[in-house]
């Protein structure tokens, strides 16, 4: 059976997440199988708030090459979420 921990992998700090926390957008690092809904339950179930709206976007991963090799990162799925209206996830 797959748990919220499967589905949420990570909080992503950067710098665009830290400046969209002020709207009550978190960014998260999720597992490429996950939905909208499973998502949204995972969220709500790890950090105790409620969420608004999740989008997702598949970020495609990058060209690299080590002397004549050349290879890719791989793919992975990010995860906007907004919360509601006063709600706020403790990040230390």
């Amino acid at each position: 059976m797959i748990t919220a921990y499967d589905i949420i992998k990570t909080l992503v700090r950067t710098e665009k997440g830290t400046t969209l926390e002020d709207q009550r957008k978190y960014l998260f690092e999720v597992s490429a199988q996950a939905n909208k809904t499973q998502i949204k339950k995972a969220v709500q179930d790890i950090y105790k708030v409620k969420v608004q709206a999740v989008n997702i976007i598949i970020v495609p991963g990058k060209l690299k090459r080590v002397r004549q090799e050349i290879g890719k990162t791989s793919d992975w799925k990010k995860a906007i979420v907004t919360l509601r209206e006063g709600q706020k996830i403790e990040v230390t």
